[in-house]
């Protein structure tokens, strides 16, 4: 951590309501001191010239898989060093680790890694806690979600894992499952963010999981369903609902494949962007090449492959997972759903920060935040990404 004084001068400045111009801001022990809107220097602060570009809040992923060549569910060491440093080379300044279905034991594995992990960490994005991602879900909803493990929520199953809730941030489940209602208040005393997602579910029993503090929608449009018919009657499916309820939060994968610019659009104009949170739900092919791939644990996971920008099932019958990054995200949101850039980096910094409860820390260039900032010019490509005061990619 910088423990002096850094300036960052001549820079657009990202505030949560506006862009200040030719502004500076001040840091001082890893923290944000000041605006300075007339771009005073400090004399006796590091200087660093942002040359005229944007400098806005870090980026926050909370759902993301891997990258780099690494997936997660390794449980490597290195490997969640390898992603951390991948995507804070493209803004992301922390990010929640994201899980995919397997065992209890293959989980509680995973979060022992993610300790260790965070005791070691120091070069990369930030981690916010683990996003356990099954494996209580609706089997065809499953997705690239391996089928094996799929199953309902099971108290003893889930109560050993919460043992471990101080490192656990979210856990994505289907809510119609037996038992999942119960599962998502337990969620809920544990201080554990509950959200669907991989889910068959109708509009009322959505409103159930509400009530039982379900909150989030886990990569909206994405393995969830929409109107269906009963009996000749229509039901609201968890997509109409997420975007009804306004106690729903929801995240997209703005990866510009997953979501075309129309149903961007749709999700902006109905939700807002206070309810928005953009999301890379990246797999470890992100900054890797196209071809061949595997998306969870590389000794048994799935295989899958890159190609047209995003990670597809062999049969090319459902997507497999992004490979985007942050800048990417935010990048579309700007140029395909003419969303104001403005808007576009608070749903990926302020938004993000409020969902996961940290938005009295990150997510936002305020006085006494920390100082997790990204510089990048007109066309959202980074220059340098900074994590508590410190540049962890790119020169000064």
């Amino acid at each position: 951590m910088n423990t002096g004084l850094t300036q960052i001068v001549n820079g657009n400045v990202i505030t949560p309501h506006e862009i200040v111009f030719n502004a500076a801001v001040l840091i001082k022990d890893g923290r944000i001191e000041e605006i300075c809107r007339n771009n005073k220097t400090i004399e006796q602060a590091k200087i660093i010239d942002a040359r005229g570009q944007y400098l806005s809040p870090g980026f926050i992923d909370i759902h993301v898989h891997g990258g780099a060549g690494h997936d997660f569910m390794d449980a490597e060491l290195e490997g969640f060093h390898e992603i951390s440093r991948l995507h804070a080379r493209h803004g992301t300044t922390a990010m929640v680790p994201t899980s995919l279905t397997s065992e209890k034991d293959q989980l509680i594995g995973l979060l022992k890694v993610y300790e260790a992990a965070v005791q070691s960490h120091s070069d990369g994005a930030a981690f916010l806690g683990l996003h356990l991602e099954g494996p209580y879900f609706a089997m065809n909803q499953r997705g690239a979600q391996d089928p094996r493990y799929i199953r309902d929520p099971d108290p003893v199953e889930y109560e050993e894992i919460l043992e471990h809730a101080h490192l656990i941030a979210r856990w994505s489940a289907a809510p119609e499952r037996k038992g999942a209602l119960d599962f998502g208040r337990r969620l809920r005393d544990k201080g554990v963010l509950a959200a669907m997602a991989h889910t068959d579910a109708v509009y009322e029993e959505v409103l159930a999981a509400v009530e039982a503090g379900y909150t989030l929608s886990t990569h909206l449009y994405s393995g969830m369903s929409g109107v269906s018919r009963k009996n000749a009657f229509r039901f609201a499916g968890v997509i109409e609902s997420s975007l009804l309820l306004d106690e729903i939060d929801v995240e997209i994968i703005a990866d510009g494949v997953h979501l075309p610019a129309p149903l961007l659009k749709l999700i902006y104009k109905i939700k807002g962007p206070e309810k928005i949170a953009l999301i890379t739900d990246a797999m470890r092919g992100a900054g890797m090449p196209e071809g061949e791939s595997i998306l969870g644990h590389k000794n048994d996971g799935l295989k899958v492959i890159i190609e047209d920008d995003v990670a597809k099932l062999p049969d090319r019958s459902s997507f497999a997972g992004s490979v985007a990054t942050a800048d990417r995200l935010v990048r579309n949101m700007v140029k395909m759903a003419d969303v104001p850039l403005l808007e576009a980096v608070n749903m990926m910094s302020r938004t993000p920060a409020r969902i996961m409860g940290c938005q009295n820390k990150k997510g936002a260039i305020l006085k006494g935040m920390d100082a997790d900032l990204v510089l990048f010019d007109r066309d959202i490509q980074v220059s340098f990404t900074m994590v508590k005061g410190k540049i962890v990619h790119g020169a000064s």
